[in-house]
């Protein structure tokens, strides 16, 4: 069963701790996930959607209105239009842990960042699990049906549960089209920023350009007629929102001069590929930004699969010697991995070199293909799925 994985933290959690936060973007199923969990977890379940008006009405005393669900489990939908509940929450988990229950008080669904909703870090420090829900990953759908698996089709159409399951490519074009123009003119306005659809989707769109590169944001800003400033509030929007994934340099001990600015990915390649008007896999297989697409496709599989054990970033000098990602491991381990699209992968002396520089003890090429074979000075070519059952297994 897709997802299984994450199922059975979420019981864990619940069963663990008072307050559980289930994060994610816009409909990649966390309701649908957090109704399979209530059904098990052994003690009745409630929910309420603060997006309904009738529902955030509730909450004008929200501390008399909570204490009616003592003893039981209440799930609370897009909680971050509510960021005055924290300070409530801390209090009746603490009064019921006095009383004897320990866990299983609330699990919130929310659509922004961990980052975003500080009110929780700060109130509920030692009260909550924080857990992720992201777009289908391939390694899940892989232990799905292993033999119906296509990574073409994940990479092509992105991991949205509408948009990969879609019945055919019209289908799912048109779900990642309304998508992005529900996320401009609805989503993120609802959720507080205010950013003017149309400035919004064409930050979207010539950020997809930059997609696998580190973002030049005051040549953005020119574009768009605003500030450096105003642009990287964009950028945060979209990160916070989960749409974008900033990946950090690399700050080892090296006496090299290294890059200094995050390399910038579109979180899902399906909606990457629908900024950029690429309607079908053979023009996406034709256009220049193809490498860059895979890199991406691949960077947040293994992104995702990694433990909260793991550090990652990307390694890069001013002389372009580069990894496109560094992997610090639990055991002090460091991997150098290089993504490449061809079957037949090659490597420049950079690479080699930047193994060097960072004490990298393992060197991976992930490639599109599935066989696993050496290449020289210690390099290892290897598929996508089982590098991340790899990682997975590692810890």
């Amino acid at each position: 069963m897709i997802l299984r994985a994450l199922k059975s933290r979420l019981f864990q959690a619940i069963g663990q701790m008072p307050v559980v936060a289930l994060l994610g973007p816009r409909q990649v199923g966390k309701t649908t996930l957090a109704m399979a969990v209530a059904e098990e977890v052994g003690k009745q379940a409630s929910y309420i959607d603060l997006e309904l008006d009738s529902d955030l009405n509730k909450l004008q005393d929200a501390e008399s209105y909570l204490k009616r669900f003592e003893g039981k489990l209440l799930i609370i939908d897009e909680v971050q239009r509510k960021p005055d509940l924290f300070p409530v929450l801390r209090s009746l988990v603490d009064g019921r842990k006095r009383a004897g229950e320990k866990a299983g008080h609330f699990l919130l669904l929310g659509s922004a960042s961990r980052d975003l909703l500080q009110q929780s870090s700060e109130t509920l420090a030692g009260r909550i699990r924080y857990l992720e829900l992201s777009p289908f990953s391939a390694l899940e759908i892989y232990e799905n049906d292993p033999l119906g698996y296509n990574h073409d089709k994940l990479w092509f159409r992105g991991g949205f549960p509408d948009s990969y399951l879609a019945a055919g490519e019209d289908e799912s074009w048109d779900w990642r089209n309304d998508f992005i123009a529900t996320y401009v003119e609805r989503d993120i306005p609802l959720m507080g920023p205010q950013v003017a659809a149309m400035r919004m989707k064409k930050f979207w769109t010539m950020l997809a350009h930059y997609h696998g590169q580190q973002v030049v944001l005051s040549e953005i800003g020119k574009s768009l007629e605003v500030s450096h400033t105003t642009v990287r509030s964009y950028l945060d929007i979209l990160t916070d929102f989960y749409m974008v994934r900033q990946v950090q340099p690399w700050y080892g001990n090296t006496k090299k001069r290294l890059t200094k600015t995050p390399k910038i990915y579109l979180r899902d390649t399906g909606i990457l590929h629908s900024l950029l008007q690429i309607s079908g896999f053979e023009s996406l297989l034709g256009n220049p930004i193809v490498g860059a697409s895979w890199e991406g496709f691949v960077a947040e599989n293994i992104i995702r699969q990694l433990s909260s054990k793991w550090r990652y970033s990307y390694y890069r000098t001013s002389n372009q010697v580069e990894i496109d990602l560094v992997l610090e491991g639990p055991r002090d381990e460091i991997w150098a991995v290089e993504i490449k699209k061809s079957t037949s992968p090659a490597l420049k002396r950079g690479f080699y070199d930047a193994c060097e520089d960072i004490r990298a003890k393992k060197r991976f090429v992930v490639y599109s293909g599935s066989e696993r074979f050496p290449m020289t000075r210690g390099v290892e070519a290897i598929g996508l799925i089982e590098f991340l059952a790899m990682v997975r297994d590692f810890g």
